[in-house]
């Protein structure tokens, strides 16, 4: 089995409780499956969640360049400079990003308000960019645009291997079944 989620800002990760915060649990009542990969409390988008253990590592583990795309609202006008860094792989000091595709996007057309909003500040300008990953560290796409000198806002993750929310038009909090074949290419073994 095979669920996409639009994670929403503020759920956290997995299904035990947790006092006072939105978990998995409160939107997902599907015993027996897990997050493959995860997504901070703070960043929203798709989440795939599986019962099979080949499939759960066939999306999260790097060793299988599974690219998954991010948008990020940035702090600031990224310079072609800095978008040449993100590409070639970030040193945040505990290790190297791998390279990865960076570019400067308008506002996605089908995004969805965030509650809260983020801040708003009259003088310093905001842009998104889009970030495909093969990798998925901790806190990995806001420490780098954070390096490259443009603080990330938002973080939207926009889709996996070839599933994405724009495909799905699955609202914050609301999730399916897809099929879990299609998505790879080849069934799972």
């Amino acid at each position: 089995m095979l669920i996409a989620f639009n994670k929403p800002y503020g759920v956290i990760c997995k299904f035990s409780p947790q006092p006072g915060k939105p978990t998995l649990a409160d939107h997902i009542e599907v015993p027996r499956v897990y997050p493959a990969g995860r997504l901070d409390t703070d960043s929203e988008g798709l989440l795939l969640l599986t019962d099979v253990g080949s499939l759960q590592a066939r999306i999260a583990n790097p060793r299988h360049d599974l690219a998954k795309v991010y948008w990020a609202q940035v702090e600031g006008l990224p310079t072609e400079e800095a978008l040449a860094t993100l590409r070639c792989g970030v040193d945040l000091g505990d290790f190297t990003t791998r390279p990865a595709g960076a570019r400067l996007i308008d506002e996605p057309a089908n995004l969805w308000p965030r509650d809260p909003p983020i801040r708003y500040r009259a003088n310093i300008p905001t842009s998104w960019l889009e970030l495909t990953l093969r990798e998925g560290k901790n806190r990995q796409v806001r420490r780098m645009t954070a390096r490259a000198g443009y603080p990330t806002l938002r973080l939207v993750r926009a889709a996996i291997g070839e599933v994405s929310l724009a495909g799905l038009g699955l609202a914050p909090g609301a999730w399916r079944r897809i099929d879990p074949a299609a998505p790879w290419g080849r069934g799972v073994q």
